[in-house]
């Protein structure tokens, strides 16, 4: 087998700088991410706990330039304005940061946090992501959300009038939900929407109140077919609007996908910094995994002691390489191009996939492997996790 070398990273490699800020106001009932209510915190001291743990990371990435800051939760709109500010005055002076850096943060659309806006505009994010999840009453109180439609609709007008680029998420594919009412929340959406929607299925996470209503028969989800045709009629009238769809569930005008993001999908470096943020660094042409703890108080407690709460670091091995860059780049309409491939594994796909797994999926028309790369269909993206797991088990 022979291998290419993979394209060396030089000290002016870009990187993607993740901040996660883990507190909420309630948790939502689907939700499984590292999300914690806390009625009391000090914001300050934790605003100073993330520096440090930037400081420490610039340590290890010297010299690299910021692609883009992305703030995630839990619920970031929830932390003051100022901090965000300092987060982002840091990032400038340990890394390269450019005036057009995309720097997005998630926000609820409540009135507690839409209030702050332009505070968090002026503390330099140009980009918001509102977590507008339905817009139907009814929808929002069966997903445990403590904001109302007509508040939703609010925080959209907002961010149209304060920020350069917003996007929102829907979730569709909820109980009894009908292609008809999909259509209709969908259009509605759409008419709303700058250059970006996430548009995410409904889908049952262990250890989630949903869960536990699923597991009683309390709680059912669309069928199969359903799911199927649903999700469908969301990549039919996305793209007859002109909102493609880049990502599985991502769609964008060209030239509006979320940069943060596509950093995932293509295998790009990313540093992840608070409670249960995952990284991913190359340095001397080693990809390193890492991990941060988990538990808000824990890792809190660590940063104070010794300056970073860093669990993991580990080198991800040669065949893991290969098998992330195929799980995430599938997830991308485009797939996974020849050359980002070479870049991070030193192999074409023909020297590393098996034909006799190969080969079926592309008869059937679930993936199409050509001079471009390699990318799933229209009906392999219907499919894709048992796409992957007939091509790489």
């Amino acid at each position: 087998m022979a291998i290419k070398k993979p394209l060396e990273l030089t000290s002016g490699d870009e990187i993607a700088l993740y901040i996660h800020w883990p507190f909420c106001l309630s948790r939502c009932p689907y939700c499984d991410f590292n999300a914690h209510v806390r009625p009391d915190i000090e914001q300050q001291d934790w605003g100073k706990a993330l520096l440090s743990e930037m400081e420490y990371w610039a340590q290890n990435t010297p010299k690299r330039k910021i692609k883009s800051i992305f703030f995630g939760g839990g619920t970031p709109s929830l932390m003051k304005p100022s901090i965000a500010a300092d987060i982002i005055n840091k990032a400038s002076k340990l890394w390269s940061l450019e005036n057009e850096t995309e720097i997005t943060f998630e926000a609820n659309p409540t009135s507690v946090e839409i209030k702050n806006f332009r505070e968090f505009r002026s503390a330099g994010l140009n980009r918001v992501s509102i977590g507008l999840q339905a817009l139907d009453d009814n929808a929002l109180k069966f997903l445990g959300r403590t904001h109302s439609r007509k508040v939703g609709i609010l925080a959209i007008e907002l961010a149209d009038q304060i920020f350069p680029r917003y996007s929102f998420d829907l979730i569709y594919g909820r109980p009894q939900q009908t292609t008809t009412d999909w259509a209709s929340e969908l259009h509605e959406a759409i008419q709303m929407a700058a250059g970006h929607l996430s548009l995410y299925q409904l889908t049952i996470e262990k250890g989630t109140p949903f869960y536990a209503m699923a597991k009683s028969g309390t709680l059912m989800l669309p069928d199969e077919e359903t799911s199927s045709m649903l999700f469908q009629l969301t990549q039919d009238i996305c793209e007859q609007k002109g909102l493609l769809p880049y990502e599985i569930s991502n769609h964008a005008r060209p030239g509006q996908e979320c940069i943060h993001n596509l950093t995932y999908w293509t295998g790009g470096d990313y540093i992840g910094i608070g409670p249960g943020a995952h990284g991913r660094i190359t340095i001397d042409n080693q990809t390193y995994e890492t991990e941060q703890a988990p538990g808000p108080e824990t890792w809190f407690t660590t940063v104070r002691k010794k300056g970073h709460a860093t669990r993991k670091y580990k080198k991800i091995n040669f065949n893991a390489r290969i098998d992330e860059t195929l799980l995430m780049g599938l997830r991308l309409t485009n797939g996974v191009s020849r050359e980002n491939f070479i870049r991070r594994t030193g192999l074409e796909f023909e020297d590393v996939l098996d034909p006799k797994r190969l080969r079926p999926l592309l008869v059937e028309d679930y993936l199409v492997l050509d001079e471009k790369g390699l990318r799933a269909t229209k009906k392999g993206l219907l499919r894709l996790n048992s796409v992957l797991a007939a091509m790489l088990s």
